[in-house]
Formats: C-alpha cells, structure tokens, sequence
C-alpha cells in the first residue's frame, strides 16, 4: 500500500484560493477539499515512500506561500465501499 495521509492546512487570510490551485497540481494530491471551520483546506494525499510523502508536506505543502500551520494524520488503513 502506498503511503497516504490527510493533510489539514490553515492558511492566511485571502490565500486559501491560491493555495488550493496550487495543491490540486501536485501529482500526489488525490482530493483537496476547500473547509470551513478551524483548518481551511483538507487534501489527501499519496506518495510511493514514507520518504516522499514526509517530503511532499515539509517541502511542497507548508512551503506554499501563505500557509500558517498543518496537522497531518497517516493513513494506516483504508477501505473503500
């Protein structure tokens, strides 16, 4: 199984359009989903490796300008309907 994970992102304000179309090009976003409440945009992602997946948030997503803080969650099992 690949490594997946959900990743919530809280962004300045005014940025969360930006931000979205910026991670719905990046090839291991599977979902993003623009929220409200405390986070502003959810995205599921896949990558091959633990590795490329730690890389993907720490050097893509929480690079983006504009985003302020994530909290990811590991995907450690899955189950579609």
């Amino acid at each position: 199984m690949p490594a997946q994970a959900v990743v919530l992102v809280n962004t300045d304000v005014g940025k969360e359009n930006d931000i979205f179309n910026k991670l719905i090009e990046f090839p291991e976003v599977r979902e993003v989903y623009m929220v409200y409440g405390i986070y502003d945009i959810i995205v599921i992602v896949e990558a091959s490796t633990m590795d490329d997946l730690r890389s993907l948030i720490t050097e893509k997503i929480r690079k983006l300008d504009g985003v302020k803080t994530t909290l990811t969650s590991i995907v450690v099992m899955h189950k579609k309907k």
